[in-house]
């Protein structure tokens, strides 16, 4: 398994909902006071507006390349493979993807830590 790490810096800017902007793009699976799961599909030349995550796990379903781009104009082009498990914290990018195949990885996002139950 591969870590890669997509940090940009401190300080996020809360931006929109993945969903909202790219409908086309992200999609809900799965949502639980825990978790929140999305299914990501970005064709090849395709692009997601700036938008935020709060601290999420992505993993990747197959190889492809994809620029994130933060709200201060840094960006970073990152190799993707097959199996590539991210961390990342929170953060508000935008992304396109430079590569020749779609884009298809799940993106874990964390939610408040439930209390434990009750004795």
């Amino acid at each position: 398994m591969v870590v890669v790490a997509l940090g940009f810096g401190a300080g996020v800017v809360l931006a929109e909902d993945p969903v909202k902007v790219a409908p086309d793009v992200y999609r809900v699976i799965l949502e639980n006071d825990q978790v929140r799961v999305l299914s990501v599909t970005l064709k090849p030349g395709g692009k997601s507006l700036m938008h935020s995550h709060p601290a999420n796990f992505v993993y990747t379903l197959n190889a492809s390349k994809v620029r994130f781009s933060t709200p201060g104009g840094k960006s970073v082009d990152v190799d993707l493979k097959t199996g590539n498990c991210i961390w990342n914290e929170a953060q508000t990018h935008a992304s396109e993807n430079l590569g020749t195949t779609t884009v298809r990885a799940l993106v874990v996002e964390m939610k408040e830590p439930s209390s434990p139950p009750s004795k």
